[in-house]
């Protein structure tokens, strides 16, 4: 089985089209305005994995590592721009 990537510089919308299994992890781990979708096809054009968790008030790093729990690579992480 080969791993799935996510790249959080992709708009939710694009993820979720490539991968519609990504869209109840992502409703599971609190974006839950997900799984309803004229929200996906309107704000999940424009937003992306890391504005979103700013916007909901949710840790990024907590993201992560659930989308990680659930078989995801992570592919443009902030988060690694950081400790460097």
């Amino acid at each position: 089985m080969s791993q799935k990537s996510i790249n959080l510089e992709k708009t939710v919308h694009a993820l979720c089209t490539a991968d519609p299994e990504l869209v109840p992890v992502l409703a599971s781990i609190g974006f839950t305005e997900i799984v309803k979708p004229i929200m996906l096809t309107t704000v999940g054009k424009v937003m992306t994995i890391p504005k979103g968790a700013a916007m909901r008030g949710l840790h990024l790093e907590r993201i992560i590592l659930a989308l990680e729990e659930h078989g995801y690579l992570i592919e443009n992480n902030p988060q690694e721009d950081k400790k460097s």
